[in-house]
C-alpha cells in the first residue's frame, strides 16, 4: 500500500455559521492530497496533463464523524492500496491536531486521453513507481 500525508489549515473563508469547516470543502482538500501523492511519486498532475491525460473524477464518498474549526491543522493521509488500470482510487482519512479522526473516504479517477476523451492506461512511469509499494 502506498500512503501520503499533507497538511491543510481551515480558513476563516471556508466556515460556516456553525463554525464548522464547511463539508463541501473536503473534495478541495482531499484533491490536494492526492496532487501531492502523485507528486512525491515523481509524477505531477501537470506533468500528466503534458502528455494529453487527465483525470476526471468518477466517484466521491466521504463520512463525516466530526467537525474540523477555524485554523484548525488538519492532516489528510491519503492511500493507495491497488495498481491502477484506467481508473485509480484514492482512499482518504482527515485527522485534526488532536489525532482525532474526522473522516474518511474515497475517489475514483479515470485516466482520459485529453483529444479522445476515452478511458486510458495509466502512464508506465507511475504503475513503475507504485509497484514499489503494492508488489510484495
Amino acid at each position: 500500500m502506498y500512503s501520503f500525508k499533507t497538511k491543510v489549515r481551515v480558513r476563516y473563508a471556508e466556515t460556516d455559521k456553525m463554525g464548522y469547516c464547511y463539508y463541501g470543502n473536503y473534495a478541495t482538500y482531499f484533491e490536494i492530497a492526492r496532487v501531492e501523492a502523485l507528486r512525491n511519486l515523481g509524477v505531477s498532475y501537470k506533468s500528466l496533463e503534458d502528455e494529453g491525460i487527465f483525470l476526471p473524477v468518477s466517484e466521491f464518498n466521504i463520512k463525516y464523524l466530526k467537525p474540523a474549526y477555524y485554523d484548525d491543522e488538519l492532516t489528510i493521509h491519503v492511500f493507495i492500496k491497488e495498481l491502477p488500470g484506467v481508473k485509480i482510487k484514492f482512499s482518504y482519512e482527515t485527522y485534526n491536531d488532536k489525532d482525532e479522526k474526522l473522516n474518511f473516504g474515497d475517489t475514483i479517477l479515470v485516466f482520459v486521453g485529453g483529444e479522445s476523451k476515452s478511458p486510458k492506461r495509466p502512464p508506465e512511469k507511475l504503475i513503475k513507481e507504485l509497484n514499489k509499494y503494492l508488489i510484495c
